[in-house]
């Protein structure tokens, strides 16, 4: 997968978290991390001083792939996507349906739709609305996080499951602000949907989805600019804008079309063509 068209990455959000990257000890993953550390335009950490590392987090290269670690906690701790096994490839396994709000807040009555997910983060949702058969461009504006979900995709990929890989296949990742590239879509290139899922302070039943919550709020913030990228995004999408939200957040514009709940979270719906309020 081309990761941002081979341009550079950006930088991190100024004032961010510091950041170095390391392999794990052998020739490979160290010639690996020398590379990953140079597009990325992060430090590099030398063989053999882990022990002293001065640095928030270390994006590192181990056997489960590539991980983000705080180098104060355990190893296992690391934040890293895996599509293969976890929850989110339980939830593939164990079957998605499009009656589910998710399935429901983008719209399937006119077939599968082309879908940008402009705040892609860990990709669980651009993965779960490409198995339910959209077309996602996967947008993350933090190149940490890209770099995460990009090798989950890779590994997603070797693992010789071809229904699996026919799913990761509909998923194209671009590294950079939402923002711009939806303002320099051409007419013919258009999404029928925009599907957002900004930062915003909520509680989280486990201990890993805190700790991912944690570690997306050090190197996006909170979404400030979300207001602003809604506004957009409803000038971009042919069909809908979708804005996941928690169950009890506010809406981020009033005039929600449709609205869908779930046990924790609520997906508003801006409708931004022909469809009327009840058509999915």
């Amino acid at each position: 997968m081309a990761y941002n068209g081979g341009m550079p990455a950006p930088q991190e959000k100024s004032g961010g978290p510091r950041i170095v990257v390391s392999g794990n000890g052998t020739e490979l993953t160290e010639s690996v991390a020398a590379a990953l550390a140079a597009r990325l335009g992060l430090p590099l950490l030398a063989r053999g001083i882990e022990g002293s590392v001065a640095a928030d987090l270390v994006l590192c290269i181990g056997a489960r792939g590539l991980e983000l670690v705080d180098p104060a906690s355990r190893p296992s701790a690391g934040v890293h996507v895996d599509l293969v096994r976890g929850a989110t490839g339980h939830r593939r396994r164990s079957g998605l349906s499009r009656s589910q709000p998710i399935g429901r807040a983008v719209g399937f009555r006119h077939g599968p739709p082309t879908l940008v997910d402009a705040t892609a983060g860990l990709g669980r949702d651009a993965f779960l609305l490409a198995c339910l058969g959209c077309t996602v461009v996967a947008v993350e504006r933090s190149p940490v996080l890209a770099a995460l979900l990009e090798d989950g995709l890779g590994r997603a990929r070797a693992s010789g499951d071809a229904a699996l890989t026919a799913v990761v296949d509909r998923i194209s990742l671009r590294v950079g602000d939402a923002r711009s590239l939806l303002a320099c879509l051409p007419p013919a290139d258009r999404p029928d949907v925009v599907y957002l899922d900004p930062m915003y302070p909520h509680e989280e039943r486990s201990a890993l989805a805190k700790k991912e919550m944690r570690v997306c709020r050090m190197l996006v913030g909170d979404d400030a600019d979300a207001g602003e990228l809604l506004r957009l995004a409803r000038s971009v999408a042919r069909r809908r804008v979708v804005l996941k939200r928690h169950r009890l957040a506010p809406a981020l514009a009033d005039d929600v079309s449709i609205r869908y709940t779930g046990r924790s979270v609520r997906y508003d719906v801006y409708l931004t063509g022909t469809e009327r309020p009840g058509e999915e």
